[in-house]
């Protein structure tokens, strides 16, 4: 079996892989040099130029990052770092928890020093030279240690009980771990937006005005009540705009991009709540959680299965089972399912971008607006106007924008 384990381990690596670099270049290829009928009163040549070029740095980055990671990987499997890793936080307790704790907070330590150089470049090479980052090295650092926070207190709230209860309760473990999951991803909603979302950026209520006016006609219209509509001052880190809505019940609320009213009319503003709205009416939050659910426990399941194979621990160099290393080992075991998986749910959110910006038009009765937000947001974004089609299948959950506008002009 370690044989077989091995050889789908790699396997399911370098099939990514290449796959990722595959769909890249062929994005880069499909550029066109004439820019799509729709968009010629928001792209000039020289922005359209900029988009490309924007596309191009991304995409060489991407390749380089990735082929970095790959050989990483390589590396680290082929060397027993892992086993390695174990060893050495066996010898620091006893105690399976804190051996647990110690085992995935060294691995996210790791991952995240090594990430630094890439994602500093990122943030103040590339998205500085197109005029997106408005984050300095302070806020960065910031961001760093409130992310380290989070990771320990969330992560130690869902790892302890993890390996609790499949080390107590081996045969019926992982249905202990499902509830538990579960709990915890639909708790997470009120926690992020009244604890997290604060931590990183400010929440100011809407002030009266046309504005606030239209966004709460429109939400009574639909019978879909706000707690809060916020502005969110997205431009201390970024130039680019976006929207989203979040929380159940009482805790429900709209986050508007500062980008987004600076450069937005009225009305496309409210075409993208009648959007966001849509996403709730049509229960996509709903559909997401339930497939997050489900998927999670498909995966639980599986490990619980394999999780004494002491054939999977020698892979990676480990000679003794644990259920700490056990999830690393099995989440990289399982990800041609993880692989699939992803394709299926990226498929399912490009159809529901759709759908929403379908209850938007029907809500509004204002196609117009709607266009006229999707060509400024993509012309703001600097957005890929023609995408490859494998690049959409493998990694877009939004359709390509042209594709949105097509559609909406269909419905019209």
């Amino acid at each position: 079996m370690e044989n077989l384990y091995y050889l789908i381990i790699i396997t399911a690596i370098i099939v990514e892989y290449l796959l990722s670099s595959v769909s890249s270049f062929l994005d880069i290829k499909n550029i066109t040099p004439i820019i799509p009928q729709d968009f010629k009163k928001a792209y000039d040549e020289k922005k359209y130029v900029q988009s490309q070029e924007y596309l191009k740095a991304r995409t060489r980055f991407g390749l380089f990052s990735s082929t970095f990671s790959l050989c990483l990987i390589l590396i680290v499997i082929h060397s027993d770092i892992f086993g390695v890793l174990d060893q050495y936080v066996r010898i620091q307790t006893e105690n399976y928890i804190l051996q647990g704790l110690m085992f995935v907070g060294l691995i996210y330590i790791f991952q995240d020093i090594i990430s630094l150089p890439f994602s500093l470049y990122n943030t103040f090479v590339i998205e500085q030279k197109f005029g997106f980052n408005k984050t300095t090295l302070g806020l960065f650092i910031i961001d760093k240690i409130k992310g380290y926070a989070i990771f320990i207190v969330l992560g130690s709230v869902v790892i302890t009980p993890l390996l609790y209860f499949f080390h107590l309760y081996s045969e019926i473990g992982w249905l202990i771990a499902w509830i538990i999951l579960t709990v915890f991803m639909i708790g997470i909603q009120p926690l992020f937006v009244h604890v997290i979302a604060p931590m990183f950026n400010k929440f100011i209520p809407l002030e009266e005005g046309e504005l606030r006016e239209e966004i709460e006609k429109y939400t009574g219209k639909v019978d879909f009540p706000l707690a809060r509509i916020d502005i969110m001052d997205g431009s201390k880190r970024s130039a680019h705009s976006n929207a989203y809505f979040t929380g159940f019940g009482k805790s429900r609320r709209i986050a508007i991009f500062d980008t987004l009213v600076e450069k937005h009319s009225t009305k496309e503003i409210v075409s993208v709540v009648a959007h966001e709205v849509g996403h709730y009416k049509l229960k996509h939050i709903l559909q997401g959680t339930i497939i997050g659910i489900i998927e999670t426990g498909i995966m639980l399941f599986a490990f619980n299965l394999i999780m004494n194979d002491i054939s999977l621990f020698h892979v990676f160099g480990a000679n003794q089972l644990s259920v700490h290393a056990g999830i690393v080992f099995f989440s990289m075991l399982y990800a041609p399912v993880s692989m699939l998986t992803s394709i299926i749910t990226t498929a399912i959110s490009r159809k529901n971008e759709f759908d929403a910006d379908k209850y938007s038009l029907d809500t509004t009765n204002d196609g117009q607006a709607l266009i006229s937000m999707l060509i400024g947001l993509s012309a703001n974004n600097l957005s890929h106007l023609t995408p490859h089609p494998m690049k959409v299948f493998l990694s877009y959950s939004h359709p390509p924008v042209t594709d949105r506008i097509k559609a909406v002009n269909q419905y019209l």
